[in-house]
């Protein structure tokens, strides 16, 4: 038996140009969540949603690994699915609680034409991404910077950030600095016993000096050291 193809297209970030979005893209809450979820259809045609929470880890390059909800996370949705009209927006209230905190999870929005073609079918997939964290911040005791360096050469500025509590945080900026320069990246969770890769291109025939992680009740400086010239 026949069955059609179906393309899914995955966005961490719901950009602004397209037809259909999620908004807000990531939120926090201090122990659970009492949220909702904006759904909105832009385009000329109607579309049906389905909503799914997944669970997830973050590998040291950024990158999200999905899988079903753990069972220690309990998500209670108004709806499951909607059907949006052109034009309309429709709003999703949920509840989550978790037995452990800290815990983190993505509600999945998928849309999709109700009508089906007999080509290909193209369902797009957008995230609202939910961080409930534990009552105490994270110590910046608990931060390691390990192999920073600049590397003249392809002036790319590299090291590894890594979260040795069972505490979640999120680094809100990255900056390095230097000789009337500066670069930046921005924020990003940092979950219990993580680590990421940073690597920064550095524009400035100068190499940079020091790099500087802001966390929300403290900063992380190192000095850089030059691998070669």
């Amino acid at each position: 038996m026949y069955r059609k193809p179906i393309f899914y297209l995955l966005l961490l970030m719901a950009g602004s140009a397209l037809a259909q979005s999620v908004q807000p893209v990531i939120v926090e809450y201090k122990g659970k969540a009492d949220g909702k979820i904006a759904l909105t259809n832009n385009s000329s045609s109607p579309m049906v949603v389905v909503l799914e929470p997944k669970s997830f880890n973050i590998t040291p390059e950024g990158k999200g690994i999905y899988r079903d909800l753990d069972s220690s996370i309990h998500v209670d949705l108004s709806s499951m699915s909607v059907k949006l009209q052109p034009q309309q927006t429709y709003y999703v209230f949920y509840k989550a609680t978790a037995d452990k905190l800290p815990a983190w999870f993505t509600i999945y929005a998928t849309f999709s034409s109700p009508k089906h073609s007999d080509g290909l079918d193209v369902r797009l997939m957008l995230p609202h991404t939910v961080y409930l964290y534990q009552k105490q911040p994270m110590l910046e005791a608990n931060v390691q910077v390990k192999d920073l360096s600049y590397d003249g050469e392809t002036r790319q500025l590299t090291c590894t950030i890594e979260n040795d509590s069972a505490e979640l945080t999120r680094i809100q900026s990255v900056r390095a600095l230097g000789d009337h320069a500066s670069g930046d990246l921005s924020g990003f969770p940092l979950l219990p016993g993580g680590y990421r890769h940073i690597q920064m291109d550095w524009k400035s025939n100068s190499p940079p000096s020091e790099i500087d992680f802001r966390f929300e009740h403290f900063n992380v400086k190192r000095s850089v050291a030059t691998a070669r010239n």
